[in-house]
């Protein structure tokens, strides 16, 4: 069993429901029980995104990350593959009964995820192909709410995507344990540049609010690797991942919503989980 969740990094499945909880939000909410599917298939993709990422990458981690599932004789390799590609059929199957525009999403998604596992280890654009997965996943979920993928929604998703991008770059570094370059850390500060951009009115205070608990977090996290002779980027990244929540969570600083303290379990959660389950 741990295999498996170590396989799905399943401590990031917050970030997952955060992400589509958001968009539900901002596509204008709806049927709660196409949520909970929408959910539950974004779940589903992303376990088998992550466990097809072990499968494209066991060669490689068979020479450099000998600890990891496959190469440690856990799991077979054609077990793997098994599993990643039941998970994202799991994930399609699970939008089938909620409209065409949810499932060509959905099926988009899919492709993005396995492009992006196929070129990763060697193609410059991959963080940009990690970036479009999570805006995948707003355009999905958004799709299901009831007015359905709207200018703020692509917005808000691009946010996100550009933030993820700052984060897979930084990543990308963790297997050498190098000094970082500054320049990633930029793309994090995406989310609270849009939101000075978009949010307005009543929305406002909140939207700060939400900036400065976002603009801390990130600064935090990056402090363990920026300008550190032996930078902890494994730290780093597991910590910025967790933020993605408190990206979401900027994204709906509109809302008035009286579940929005489920932002703040899925945060406390998602860091709770890494203490188990590695993020990365």
């Amino acid at each position: 069993m741990r295999t498996l969740l170590v396989l799905g990094r399943v401590s990031n499945l917050p970030t997952v429901w955060s992400d589509c909880v958001a968009a539900w939000c901002l596509g204008g909410h709806g049927d709660w029980a196409s949520l909970a599917c929408v959910a539950l298939a974004a779940s589903f993709l992303y376990v088998g995104g992550m466990f097809l990422n072990d499968a494209f990458d066991a060669a490689f981690d068979r020479h450099h990350r000998r600890t990891r599932p496959i190469p440690s004789g856990a799991i077979s390799e054609r077990e793997v593959w098994q599993w990643g590609f039941l998970w994202l059929a799991l994930g399609l199957l699970g939008v089938l009964g909620l409209g065409l525009t949810v499932v060509i999403w959905t099926a988009a998604l899919c492709i993005c995820i396995l492009l992006y596992n196929a070129v990763h280890k060697w193609a410059p654009i991959a963080p940009v192909l990690m970036g479009m997965c999570r805006l995948g996943v707003y355009l999905m979920a958004a799709s299901a709410a009831q007015q359905g993928v709207s200018g703020e929604v692509i917005w808000k998703g691009l946010a996100l995507a550009v933030y993820i991008v700052g984060l897979s770059c930084l990543a990308r570094k963790e297997s050498s344990r190098v000094r970082i370059n500054f320049w990633p850390s930029l793309l994090l500060a995406t989310p609270v540049v849009f939101a000075g951009l978009i949010d307005n009115g009543a929305s406002c205070m909140p939207a700060v609010v939400y900036s400065l608990v976002l603009a801390a977090w990130s600064s935090w996290a990056l402090s363990r690797s920026l300008g550190q002779p032996e930078p902890n980027i494994g730290y780093t990244v597991s910590r910025l991942l967790a933020g993605i929540v408190l990206v979401d969570l900027l994204a709906v600083a509109s809302s008035s919503e009286p579940w929005l303290g489920c932002f703040a379990l899925w945060f406390a959660l998602a860091l709770l989980l890494q203490r188990f389950i590695p993020a990365t």
